[in-house]
């Protein structure tokens, strides 16, 4: 069954569920080192594209996901995803308490995830260059940067893989374009130096122009009835949900 889908920056088209065919992608080792299974999902699952947006797609050319937004390729997978298996995910989470640390399984609906869609400001800007202007506080410096696509993402991924110590830099240098006042060889040497209250405002900043589902959701720890924030776990079970099974009663 085909599904029309609108993704947060308007970009449109009709995408089909998972195959078997799509499964085999995931047991892919060349696939996975190079950070590539999940355009290759997108590839096969994505049908047609109704309306490019606000990408440069020549008629009847194929999507290259690689020069794609991230928040328009989660927002696709999860739609894929939905189309698969229905809105429903179940994951596990540890209780953050440490008197407690029970480990509970949180289910939730896909659909109802809250979406931002990317701004008609932050759509131009991207169609004239992609080049976003924030300030850093505390340090009194422009900082220029970019929203990432799916080139990104992967690098990212490599990144992740090589076990770099600390990915909240990670994340902010791969943004970042141009540092007021500060060169190109000196931008991570700065960054290292740099306050983290003003790191964590960049991300803020970036998170501010982004469109896409929010992943960070609130969940309670049915012993303790502690409440926590979690990431959505983006893992196997996110395409391959197994099947609950039924409690005997005795």
């Amino acid at each position: 069954m085909l599904n029309s889908i609108v993704c947060p920056s308007g970009l449109a088209g009709e995408i089909r569920g998972l195959t078997g065919k799509e499964a085999k992608l995931f047991s892919d080792r060349s696939l996975a080192k190079t950070g590539a299974t999940i355009d290759r999902i997108l590839q096969s699952c994505w049908l047609s594209t109704t309306d490019a947006g606000i990408y440069d797609l020549a008629q009847d050319a194929p999507l290259d996901w690689r020069k794609v937004l991230v928040g328009d390729r989660f927002y696709a997978l999860v739609q894929i995803r939905r189309q698969s298996f229905g809105d429903t995910y179940a994951f596990s989470v540890q209780c953050d308490n440490a008197s407690c640390r029970e480990r509970f399984e949180w289910e939730l609906n896909l659909g109802d995830l809250p979406v931002q869609k990317l701004s008609d400001e932050a759509k131009a800007t991207f169609q004239n260059g992609n080049r976003f202007e924030t300030c850093m506080v505390r340090k009194d410096r422009k900082v220029w940067f970019r929203l990432l696509t799916g080139a990104d993402e992967a690098r990212a991924a490599t990144l992740r893989r090589q076990g770099r110590e600390n990915l909240l830099l990670e994340a902010v240098a791969l943004r970042i374009l141009e540092i007021e006042g500060v060169a190109d060889k000196d931008k991570r040497q700065f960054l290292e130096d740099v306050e983290l209250a003003d790191l964590t405002a960049l991300l803020d900043a970036f998170e501010r122009v982004d469109g896409g589902i929010e992943t960070s959701i609130e969940v309670e720890c049915p012993v303790c009835q502690g409440i926590q924030d979690v990431e959505l776990p983006f893992e196997r079970g996110f395409f391959f949900p197994r099947a609950r099974k039924e409690k005997k009663i005795s």
